[in-house]
């Protein structure tokens, strides 16, 4: 019987009623199962509790998630938050070193929205806390108000950059519509990392990890949301699955 491959989906801790639990959108784990024909786990925030380094071997890929808290930017020597900005310190101890982890082990990584944050920081990068509020840049929060068809649809076009990983994916398009909804975003891009698309602010939407062992590619919009409709969403995580049926596969193969 073929086994699919196993991929952690990282969880934010949070709190339901009374106690501490960790939770992750049904969408991202649909596009696992689905987009990536992969089975999909759930990683709980317990930062030091489980060792990041256990989780990867135990794993054959890993997609870090949205959320709608930041990374704290002690972790990138940037000023303090602004009064009541959503921190998950469980999230950013359990993500920050899994992401080095796995990507030194060659665990494949599909990053997302906050993923993508957390892999330029981890990898030496910094962010823009409030995009919206730096000279030259869009808005590219979405509006709470709105239903979540409209907050998920396509907010801008992104270039694609020539003989990168997403003009590959897209056809050898030059352009892509994405849905891109966020404050925080890329300030200085770390140096491992290449960058794949930009938005017409010349905001950095998307980077790869220039000399990863495996599939290593971060995006700052979510291919998560209903990627069965779009082509380069369904072309990302098609591409992710193959990369983590390929490292299932060599662990299979390798010796005991």
């Amino acid at each position: 019987m073929l086994i699919k491959p196993l991929v952690g989906v990282t969880a934010d801790s949070t709190e339901i009623g009374m106690h501490r639990a960790h939770a992750v959108g049904e969408k991202y784990l649909t596009a696992v199962v689905e987009g990536a024909d992969a089975l999909a786990l759930a990683v709980p925030a317990l930062g030091e509790r489980q060792s990041a380094v256990a989780l990867v071997h135990a794993l054959d890929g890993l997609v870090f998630t949205g959320s709608p808290s930041n990374v704290d930017p002690r972790h990138y020597g940037g000023a303090p938050s602004a009064p009541g900005t959503l921190h998950d310190p469980s999230r950013d101890a359990t993500t920050l070193p899994l992401m080095l982890a796995a990507i030194e082990a060659g665990v494949p990584v599909l990053a997302i929205c906050r993923g993508f944050q957390e892999m330029n920081v981890v990898l030496g990068g910094t962010l823009y806390q409030n995009v919206h509020e730096v000279h030259g840049y869009d808005d590219h929060r979405e509006k709470q108000g709105d239903p979540l068809d409209r907050q998920y649809g396509p907010a801008h076009t992104v270039r694609l950059c020539a003989d990168g990983l997403l003009r590959s994916l897209a056809g050898a398009r030059a352009e892509a519509r994405v849905n891109s909804l966020h404050a925080q975003g890329i300030d200085k891009l770390a140096a491992p990392l290449a960058v794949e698309a930009v938005s017409p602010d010349g905001l950095i939407e998307a980077a790869r990890v220039s000399d990863a062992r495996a599939f290593a590619l971060g995006v700052q919009w979510h291919p998560e949301w209903r990627h069965a409709d779009d082509a380069l969403s369904s072309a990302i995580f098609r591409a992710f699955g193959e990369a983590c049926r390929a490292r299932r596969a060599a662990r299979s193969n390798a010796p005991a």
